[in-house]
């Protein structure tokens, strides 16, 4: 099973008002110390133990007590108290807060080349745009900075607090390729960079892969930057992706077989001396990059236990190896489930991006059953864009079937945010009721087969 942010579930949790100060309260245990305080929601907690609340981060490591004196602000009376709280050993406050960020989201000072931000289609939803780069959205839920908007105070933070592991874009070392690259402050990234390691700070690193750009010699130079720093514990190399409105790139390796290959060799010297030396891989190619280069997905092993799978490091694998577990495992049920659907004429339609198309015909090779995947191309963004989390409603609408009658049309739960609205702006139950009007079944599930085959049983059930 996947380790990191694949355990944590979906992240969407990130605030993106404008920056203010304290944490505002959004539900009160009933019970708790918080409860028996008097702490109701709506009120804001602007200190713990006389230290300002900056994120969730400063709850946790301030509140670790036995004991915790706030200063709260209630709007009811416009008035700010104090407030000690007191609770047992291994007793929750008792306390929800509406955001993890309490002073807002910091964003990207960068200008990257590859940014996907530049390249969305000029109607898009405002928030889309947003280029956060928060160090405490790193530690919290994955995401992945390049550390040149911070303060040698934030630095300091991240080390007596020991946020880690920290995902940290890299892309390049050499200032030459560096800062054409990201942008003026690029070298300072490096610096805090370098600065962690030396504090022993784990680090997950990134290579967004820019052919002509940063692969070849300098790519050598960044995998040597790597292996001489062991607090990197894992590094992914993902392809650049672009879209239609792209300005600068209009291919990338996924046009490209043998310079998908190239890589991957290049690559091999230092995944055999991690091996060898440490026990793990440790370097990770995409799994575009094996698809481009028309090759199979590596085994298991190879991915370390998956320290990155959301960065598209060893989805694939993972999902064939599943696929082939839960065929073993839930035979009786999966059985029963294809008997139900035979007997009612039933089919049922996986919906993909053109990325995972093969894992889905594998999925239903092993399957036996009246399934068929329905890979969806993106004409939303365009470009080289294939994966299944990209997937909008209008080019799945357009591309399903005009009559479904008799068709369960399982969409991924990737392609909808926490408020079940697509990239496009279409609200999950617009889609639902569109299959339905075509005389199909639409349900949502999330795109590993031990859950499609539980939301398919529940659906003949």
């Amino acid at each position: 099973m996947p380790k990191g942010p694949l355990a944590q579930g979906r992240a969407d949790y990130a605030s993106t008002r404008d920056k203010s100060s304290g944490a505002w309260v959004e539900r009160i245990e009933e019970g708790s110390p918080a409860w028996e305080a008097g702490l109701e929601p709506g009120m804001r907690i602007d200190e713990v133990n006389g230290v300002p609340m900056q994120d969730i981060i400063t709850w946790r490591w301030e509140a670790d007590g036995s004991t915790a004196l706030l200063s709260v602000f209630d709007p009811s009376d416009d008035e700010e108290y104090a407030c000690l709280l007191e609770r047992e050993p291994g007793q929750d406050w008792g306390v929800t807060f509406t955001d993890v960020l309490f002073d807002g989201i910091r964003t990207c000072v960068n200008a990257c080349q590859f940014c996907f931000m530049s390249m969305l289609p000029p109607d898009s939803r405002a928030t889309l745009s947003l280029r956060d780069d928060d160090y405490r959205l790193s530690f919290l839920q994955g995401n992945f900075v390049t550390l040149t908007n911070l303060s040698d105070a934030d630095v300091e933070r991240i080390i007596a607090c020991r946020m880690e592991p920290m995902n940290v874009s890299i892309h390049a070392v050499s200032p030459q390729v560096r800062i054409p690259l990201i942008g003026r402050r690029a070298m300072r990234g490096m610096e805090v960079l370098e600065r962690l390691c030396e504090a022993g700070i784990e680090i997950h690193g990134q290579i967004v892969l820019c052919a002509g750009i940063n692969d070849g010699d300098e790519l050598a130079r960044t995998l040597a930057w790597v292996e001489a720093h062991p607090q990197v514990t894992s590094l992914a190399i993902v392809p650049l992706g672009y879209t239609k409105y792209s300005k600068k790139f209009s291919s990338s390796f996924s046009e490209d077989v043998e310079a998908s290959r190239a890589v991957i060799r290049l690559l091999e010297p230092y995944q055999i001396r991690a091996r060898k030396e440490l026990g793990i891989t440790r370097f990770q190619l995409s799994d575009e990059f094996y698809l481009d280069a028309q090759m199979p997905v590596p085994a298991a092993e190879t991915y370390d236990g998956y320290p990155q799978f959301y960065d598209g490091i060893g989805m694939l694998r993972f999902f064939l190896d599943e696929a082939e577990r839960t065929t073993l495992e839930r035979e009786r049920e999966l059985s029963a489930t294809c008997a139900m659907l035979c007997d009612r004429n039933l089919r049922v339609l996986f919906v993909c991006g053109e990325a995972a198309h093969g894992v889905f015909q594998e999925l239903c090779r092993l399957w036996r059953g009246p399934f068929e995947p329905f890979s969806v191309r993106n004409a939303y963004f365009g470009g080289d864009v294939n994966v299944t989390g990209l997937i909008v409603a209008c080019d799945l609408l357009a591309q399903l079937p005009r009559e479904l009658e008799g068709t369960i049309v399982v969409l991924p739960e990737v392609m909808f945010n926490f408020n079940k609205v697509t990239l496009d702006g279409v609200e999950q139950e617009v889609i639902l009721g569109e299959v339905a009007r075509r005389g199909g079944r639409a349900v949502v599930s999330v795109p590993n087969p031990p859950e499609l085959l539980s939301t398919l049983s529940a659906c003949v059930d």
